[in-house]
């Protein structure tokens, strides 16, 4: 199954809220096929009655007395015939009939009005006229889906020039959107940059519970899979669970897993991981971090340490940091990015639970608003459920287009 087809299949609550919601505007207004033979005026003009005629009172001629009858005469013995018509005759004549096949006159050609009107129905789409009333309401439907205002603004008035006034179908107007859409997440959709430092530093970050670890299990069986050499360092010391869930990974994909006891320096595991990684001519160093509540700001002060730290062995680490969103925070998501790129410099986003939630167009915010790139986004627990950001396969799976 192709990525776009499971993107398609699992975003239902996104493409449903949008789609359905599309689909409610454009019916709410819609006009509907017209047909001349049906339509009637809703005035009849009045039409006086003619005035009759003074006609002359009739003169009727006096009629002379009728005669004495006669006397009854016998009636005439007239033969009837015992059958009237033969049963041959009537079955050739009235009770059955045979059309031979022969020359078919144009106006026998035309179908009829209900064949007229079913069979233009059948084709044409019902249609409202794009003005301000059906903007608003689908300024509405954007913002439900999490698309932000300020963005639910600028791509209505985007959809809206050159379409104003003009009668609009609700697959139009699906293809307008996803075409907007894709503009927008065009220029953010690029996969995470390799260089050629090795190894090269890979700093995931995000919040409690966005999907940090089960992500970079997987990018580090992908990497794997395309003949890189990846360690993963542990550095949510405080929780056991997630250790135990890297090494799981970490055994699926052939990768080594680097921790340390629990509740022991983060910064220190990193420093060592790098130093291990080095010596041991790693392509890629994946370091997990604890999940911060943006809100924390012990836990963002212990996130700047690290990469003070990872500094000393490398000037030029981490070289890529990535913040893992979790697309059912809607808005959140937003308040997240701004915090976590102020402090560790954020370079790429990753989106996962896409396949849970109706507000998938939050990632739409986020690249109007940021413009940060966009590595992958993740619907599924599967390795091959986090696949690299294809804009208009996106866009199209939001807005629940068929194309």
């Amino acid at each position: 199954m192709s990525f776009f087809k499971k993107l398609k299949e699992r975003m239902f609550r996104s493409s449903d809220k949008i789609g359905e919601g599309l689909d409610a505007l454009v019916a709410e207004g819609a006009e509907g096929p017209r047909d001349p033979v049906r339509e009637v005026p809703d005035s009849v003009p009045e039409v006086p009655e003619p005035l009759a005629p003074e006609l002359p009172e009739p003169v009727f001629p006096e009629l002379p007395e009728p005669e004495e009858p006669g006397p009854d005469l016998p009636e005439p013995d007239v033969p009837f015939p015992e059958d009237p018509m033969p049963e041959d005759a009537m079955g050739q004549g009235m009770g059955r009939v045979t059309l031979s096949p022969g020359p078919v006159s144009a106006g026998a050609a035309k179908p009829g009005l209900l064949g007229r009107f079913f069979g233009r129905a059948a084709v044409e789409e019902p249609r409202r006229v794009l003005d301000d009333a059906m903007l608003e309401s689908l300024e509405e439907v954007l913002i439900q889906a999490d698309m932000g205002v300020d963005t639910a603004v600028r791509v209505t008035a985007n959809i809206a020039e050159g379409r104003f006034g003009r009668k609009i179908s609700t697959r139009e107007l699906k293809g307008a959107l996803a075409a907007e859409v894709a503009r927008i997440m065009g220029p953010v959709a690029r996969p995470m940059p390799i260089y050629p430092q090795k190894p090269q530093v890979v700093l995931v970050v995000g919040v409690n519970g966005s999907g940090k670890t089960t992500t970079i299990g997987k990018l580090a069986s992908q990497f794997k899979a395309a003949g890189k050499k990846v360690v993963i360092a542990a550095g949510d010391t405080f929780r056991a669970a997630a250790v135990d869930q890297l090494k799981i990974w970490g055994e699926r994909a052939g990768v080594p897993v680097l921790t340390a006891p629990e509740g022991s320096d983060p910064a220190s595991l990193a420093f060592d991981a790098l130093t291990k990684a080095r010596a041991d001519g790693a392509d890629l160093l994946m370091i997990d971090t604890a999940g911060r509540l943006q809100n924390r700001q012990d836990l963002m002060e212990e996130l700047a340490k690290i990469v003070r730290v990872i500094r000393k062995v490398d000037p030029t680490a981490p070289h890529n940091t990535l913040l893992v969103l979790d697309a059912t925070t809607g808005q959140n998501a937003v308040t997240q990015v701004d915090i976590f790129r102020k402090i560790a410099d954020v370079s790429g986003l990753v989106m996962t639970k896409l396949d849970g939630t109706a507000k998938g167009g939050v990632l739409v915010a986020l690249a109007d608003k940021f413009g940060l790139p966009i590595h992958a986004i993740g619907v599924g627990e599967q390795i091959d459920d986090l696949a690299p950001f294809d804009p208009e396969e996106f866009a199209r799976a939001l807005v629940g287009s068929e194309g």
